[in-house]
């Protein structure tokens, strides 16, 4: 297939659906596929409001046509709701080119944790974007049973993966880490507000809290909580060793709709501690044994008491959460996104 991607978010921004689409780009083209990301490298770009290392197209529309006119692809798939991502969207609807979308945040609840607004505003908006789009691929079940009943209906399953020749337990402990008081609990992620970091920081257990990553409310927190270690970002085998040395892997969204880094702290046999939501509770489980209470044994810990949920996790066996990781394969979630876009190119045929 000849496959246009236009998404907003691309290197060398660092977050999950970056890392998503690039392993899932690099294997398309593995496999014999003609591929062009239209992404904001090419575009004059913003800073996004609140997030400056997050670069947004200024005015792409023209750019985003020539380059839809120029490769004539089977299909295009948009992954985000950004400029470029509405800008694929009109090209397609203009010259019934079909196209996929994917779903790989939650805008709406970001969107009302920034403003306090309900996010019942902004659902009305995502309905619009999807409403044409020919699948809507998504990370888990659960939220495609969400998405189906806020009148996005159409989903498919596109699941995560994980380099499991990186994030494993066998990692040397990494010597910031090594010596610090047990247990060690981190999180992983940007450092922002809707990442809800204070509900960690703030939990009442003993040991060390270690934060991972970058964001703009890095600095307040830092301040706040000087008892904290902040990092910052740590990339390959930096952050998998970070992972390897750690006891429990605290997940404190209430907003993500998947948290590849739960699947990352698994692999390298941290159990998992988060609130019961969407997102751990697709992958760790209301009982923490897996979404379907599936397992044998608990991976985690989901509680709308943080630091029992933790606690709780440090009692898993970190080979139950390593063998449960295997099950991320990046190869596979490249079979589910090959599938999706070629089952939509057949029936366009």
């Amino acid at each position: 297939m000849r496959i246009a991607i236009a998404t907003d978010a691309w290197l060398p921004q660092v977050n999950g659906v970056v890392r998503t689409m690039t392993e899932t780009v690099n294997r398309l083209k593995s496999r014999g596929h003609t591929v062009e990301v239209i992404a904001p490298d090419r575009f004059t770009t913003i800073p996004c409001p609140g997030y400056a290392e997050i670069r947004l197209a200024l005015a792409p529309r023209l750019g985003v046509r020539k380059a839809l006119h120029a490769m004539a692809p089977d299909i295009v798939h948009i992954a985000t709701e950004g400029p470029i991502g509405w800008s694929a969207r009109a090209w397609c609807l203009a010259h019934d080119v079909p196209f996929t979308s994917a779903f790989h945040t939650r805008f709406p609840d970001y969107l009302a944790v920034r403003t306090g607004l309900s996010p019942e505003w902004f659902w009305p908006i995502m309905r619009m974007f999807h409403k044409p789009s020919r699948a809507v691929l998504t990370a888990t079940r659960g939220l495609m049973d969400e998405l189906s009943v806020r009148g996005i209906p159409n989903t498919r399953l596109w699941s995560r993966g994980i380099d499991h020749g990186l994030f494993h337990g066998d990692q040397p402990d990494h010597p910031l880490l090594a010596n610090l008081p047990k247990p060690i609990m981190i999180s992983v992620g940007r450092v922002a507000v809707e990442k809800n970091l204070e509900a960690f920081l703030s939990a009442d257990v003993a040991g060390s809290k270690v934060v991972i990553g970058d964001g703009p409310a890095l600095s307040d927190l830092r301040i706040k909580y000087p008892n904290a270690i902040f990092l910052g970002t740590l990339k390959g085998t930096e952050l998998a060793s970070a992972y390897a040395t750690a006891d429990v892997f605290v997940f404190p969204s209430r907003t993500d709709t998947f948290g590849l880094v739960m699947i990352e702290a698994l692999a390298s046999g941290l159990p998992v501690a988060a609130f019961p939501v969407p997102g751990p509770l697709d992958i760790i489980g209301p009982d923490g044994r897996g979404p379907w209470s599936e397992l044998s044994r608990p991976i985690g810990s989901l509680s709308e008491d943080l630091p029992s949920a933790i606690r709780n996790a440090l009692s898993v066996r970190k080979a139950d959460a390593v063998a449960y990781a295997q099950s991320f394969d990046w190869d596979r979630c490249t079979d589910q996104f090959i599938g999706a876009l070629g089952e939509v190119t057949h029936q366009n045929a």
